[in-house]
């Protein structure tokens, strides 16, 4: 059955929430989210502000770019593992132990980091910290369509990973007032990592409340106990067939092409900014509060991006969702070129929401348009593309940018890739023979 236009957004919302109380798996889910996000934002703030904005130690933007790509380069390698097993293991088992392993590995994080070791000891477990995250990353996403009715998807999955990403973004918000209230030195950044694995164990016993089976796959596990070698060696094959799963369905492709160039404009603007705030702005806003303000106001406009995508998709579908977000963010970018504080703040909200939108849009594509058996590696390959992506931009951007931050050429060419990337959306949605306009279903439904 579909909604009006002009009633489908509350018909949509309505139930959204409702089903939050109904159902108590997707509450459960939902609990694993924050709390593994939570822990996510906690530990990465916590270790990036130890590196950037430690007096003991350097800030330059070739060592920014190391830590950004040690804290990022585990979803590119282990996602298609994680994609092998995710589609293979009860989904279940595999929170409660990457959960465990992240927690302990976290804790030795902190005491490599409180011994005042180098960066690079630091940066090897920070690596294998990311990679056990990872697992409960791609599983989060590929487990909702196993707990809510397809006609609710495109909404919850809106408010799941919104939620998801402010739980990441109060993390981070966390780690810094913990780092006023344990110190700014490498002891004080230890302190923030060892509650970073305290919320890692709760995520583990949340798990734990599930029953087997109910996340996922679907296919019967019973009596297929095997070996993660096999399962490994089954990686390169599993890639292919997720991103060839992406490419049968022409929403995915758009908006991972979407995402992909988000990605590589955050990656600039991410490394200007670091750079900017400790370097540039000489009026209050230098160092980490100034940081903290811009990351505030860019989870703002995420948080509106929940409300607003299950809005948009029902009245204009996904395709003009996907565009009207980059549009929006391609103008928006243009402002960047001013480098001024304000507007940078401003910016990042509008960025924020944008970036979201097509997340989410790109999201339910994956989870309305990818068969269950392939979801997991779609997911796993999203992860990987997007992940190499900010990490190949961020070290493109430390080649060319400034000890102080200040390069108006490269957010000029981060206006012209969003630009590019409305046109390859255009193009690549006449694959699919008809607009998506409408309900939520008939937006998941085109293909």
């Amino acid at each position: 059955m579909t909604t009006s236009g002009a009633d489908a957004p509350a018909a949509a919302a309505k139930p959204a929430w409702r089903t939050f109380r109904d159902l108590p798996d997707l509450l459960r889910l939902l609990g694993v989210r924050l709390l593994s996000q939570y822990a996510e934002g906690l530990f990465q703030a916590g270790l990036g502000t130890a590196i950037v904005f430690n007096p003991q130690r350097s800030a330059s933007p070739v060592a920014i770019a190391t830590g950004l790509a040690v804290l990022l380069l585990p979803y590119s390698v282990i996602g298609p593992f994680a994609g092998a097993l995710l589609d293979r293991w009860d989904r279940r088992r595999v929170f409660i132990v990457a959960n465990l392993v992240r927690a302990l590995l976290i804790a030795a994080c902190a005491g490599v980091l409180a011994s005042g070791a180098g960066e690079t000891a630091i940066f090897v477990v920070a690596l294998a910290v990311g990679g056990a995250g990872r697992f409960v990353g791609s599983g989060l996403s590929a487990a909702l369509p196993h707990v809510v009715d397809r006609p609710q998807l495109v909404a919850l999955n809106s408010v799941t990973t919104t939620l998801g990403a402010g739980a990441t973004a109060v993390g981070a918000s966390t780690a810094v007032g913990l780092r006023a209230l344990f110190g700014s030195d490498d002891a004080g950044g230890a302190g923030v990592l060892a509650c970073a694995a305290l919320i890692a164990i709760l995520g583990a016993l949340l798990s734990t409340r599930f029953p087997a089976g109910v996340l996922g796959p679907d296919h019967d596990l019973s009596g297929k106990h095997e070996k993660p070698a096999t399962a490994f060696a089954d990686v390169a094959a599993g890639l292919a067939h997720g991103a060839l799963a992406a490419w049968r369905a022409p929403s995915v492709t758009a908006a991972l092409t979407g995402m992909g160039a988000h990605r590589i404009v955050f990656g600039f603007n991410t490394l200007m900014l670091l750079l900017l705030t400790r370097h540039h702005f000489t009026d209050g806003t230098l160092g980490l509060a100034g940081f903290g303000s811009v990351a505030g106001a860019t989870a703002v406009g995420m948080f509106v991006a929940a409300v607003l995508t299950p809005i948009s998709v029902a009245r204009w579908g996904r395709r003009n969702t996907v565009v009207g977000a980059l549009v929006a963010a391609c103008l928006t970018q243009l402002t960047v070129l001013t480098m001024n504080f304000a507007v940078l703040v401003l910016a990042a909200a509008v960025l924020g929401l944008a970036g979201q939108v097509v997340k989410l849009s790109g999201d339910a594509a994956m989870q309305l348009d990818v068969p269950d058996e392939r979801r997991g590696q779609v997911f796993a390959f999203q992860d990987a593309l997007f992940n190499v992506t900010f990490v190949s931009a961020v070290a493109f951007a430390a080649a060319v940018v400034p000890f102080d931050g200040v390069c108006r050429p490269l957010a000029a060419a981060g206006a012209v890739l969003y630009a590019l990337a409305v046109g390859a959306v255009v193009l690549l949605y006449r694959r699919t023979g008809n607009a998506e306009v409408g309900t939520p279903e008939a937006a998941g439904a085109s293909n």
